[in-house]
């Protein structure tokens, strides 16, 4: 899975200093209701039937929302939505193992539709506006809702496949938002460091807040509980909701969450070390920057798809004057370049006051569960989830499953199936897990590093502990 997006560009201005500068005063923070046929190609118009698919539909108000577009499917999984244009394939791509089995046909209401913002660089629909959000409200209810934030910086249907589909086949309503900022560029989105990501958090809290009055309004009564759930930046989603808005949820799903903190282990001093190593053929040094031995033949893919541009664009966001007039740095300079970001130090640096608004503490308000796998190449294991464990401690509702073969991106499973083991099994035997816990109160099985299966089959089976 990939934590940057290059799907589109963004339509921002960028002032002297590179950040985004509002285009004009946002819209009156109304609500628009048009029929999907008009936004969404081929569309069927949300009309509810006699027996009860998509009732109360006329109902449906998203609060807050400058736009919405409701639609009456018949299949809101992706096995339908693909077909009925309610998804973008391009969103997922790559974030699930070839092979991988998703239920089908549940029936239901979607919406679409975006928040008030000042940035445009989703492009989704013709919009050309941030905060862009899904509902799927299945006619068939559990009494839950699934809260989500993409990975990434990819947009608002990046985890259909991944997440949605299987939420709505329990019963589950499911809530997206695309964090309000997409795409390789966004740290442009805001006018001080941090700006982008706080936003994400933000973000979230919002869908979440708005996706339960939603809920209430479809099913005439509030979700009994409601889950957070993410992948890598959407992970560091769920560990930020359950530290500072804890009151929304029962719990969460952390699936290999990018670790924030003002101190110590972050993306921003490790992935300098293994941009100077590398390129020297610098095995060692790769070990001492904290990647897992084994991970070696994932390395070159590495290198050239992920740490240079991951490492550029987040410095940029959160220590924009490291490279001075420069925007994100020079792609693959040589160390020793001046401003090269394979020499950047943030120790040395200090940009902690960008950090601090997004930094985590590990202090979380519900049950937790956090899966990384020991190969995870872009976020390693020691670096991250290891020590966002430490943070969180004994003494919090958590657990925490250390997946043997695991790698950031299930995709490259197909590549590599001997020497990998795909994540999404284990998201969702962890999700089981977590409905356990809160419902059920049965706690899930300790902590661990699993073992890779010497059989079975890896792509649709996971077992956490006896």
């Amino acid at each position: 899975m990939r934590i940057l997006s290059s799907l589109r560009s963004p339509q921002t201005t960028p002032d002297a200093t590179g950040r985004a500068r509002p285009r004009g005063a946002v819209l009156a923070a109304g609500l628009t209701v048009l029929t999907a046929a008009t936004l969404l190609a081929g569309a069927p118009a949300a009309v509810a039937s006699s027996d009860g698919h998509c009732a109360r539909v006329d109902r449906v108000k998203v609060p807050g929302a400058e736009l919405q577009v409701k639609a009456c499917l018949d299949d809101l999984t992706t096995a339908g939505t693909v077909v009925s244009g309610h998804t973008d394939p391009t969103d997922w791509a790559g974030l699930h193992p070839a092979g991988a089995v998703n239920p089908t046909g549940v029936p239901g209401i979607q919406i679409d539709g975006y928040f008030p913002d000042t940035s445009t660089f989703n492009t989704t629909h013709g919009w050309n506006h941030d905060s862009q959000f899904v509902l799927r409200l299945p006619d068939r209810w559990n009494g839950g809702l699934v809260v989500t934030g993409t990975p990434g910086n990819r947009e608002q249907y990046a985890n259909d496949f991944t997440v949605s589909d299987w939420a709505l086949a329990k019963g589950y309503a499911y809530a997206v938002t695309d964090k309000g900022n997409v795409g390789a560029t966004f740290y442009l989105d805001g006018r001080k460091p941090g700006d982008a990501v706080a936003e994400w958090n933000d973000r979230v809290t919002q869908i979440a807040v708005a996706a339960k009055a939603v809920v209430a309004q479809r099913y005439g009564r509030a979700p009994q509980r409601t889950y957070a759930a993410g992948i890598s930046n959407g992970g560091y989603l769920v560990r930020w909701q359950l530290e500072n808005q804890a009151k929304l949820y029962d719990g969460g799903i952390d699936w290999e969450g990018t670790l924030w903190r003002t101190e110590g282990d972050n993306l921003l001093n490790y992935l300098p070390p293994a941009m100077r190593a590398y390129p020297k053929g610098d095995t060692q040094g790769m070990y001492d920057a904290g990647f897992a031995k084994g991970s070696e033949f994932l390395w070159p893919y590495h290198y050239q798809y992920y740490w240079d541009l991951t490492q550029r664009v987040y410095r940029e966001e959160l220590d924009p004057s490291f490279d001075g007039d420069t925007v994100a740095g020079t792609p693959f300079c040589v160390s020793g370049t001046p401003a090269c970001d394979a020499d950047y130090d943030y120790d040395a640096r200090k940009p902690y006051k960008a950090m601090k608004r997004i930094g985590l503490t590990g202090k979380i308000g519900k049950p937790l569960i956090t899966i990384h796998g020991t190969l995870d190449t872009l976020l390693p294991i020691s670096r991250s989830s290891d020590v966002y464990a430490d943070m969180v401690g004994d003494r919090r509702p958590f657990r925490y499953y250390r997946i043997t073969d695991g790698n950031h991106v299930d995709g490259l499973y197909a590549t590599y199936p001997d020497k990998l083991r795909p994540m999404l099994p284990c998201f969702r035997s962890a999700f089981e897990s977590l409905e356990n816990w809160v419902e059920r109160k049965k706690s899930p099985p300790p902590s661990a590093t699993l073992p890779r299966p010497s059989s079975g089959d890896l792509v649709n089976e996971c077992q956490l502990g006896a």
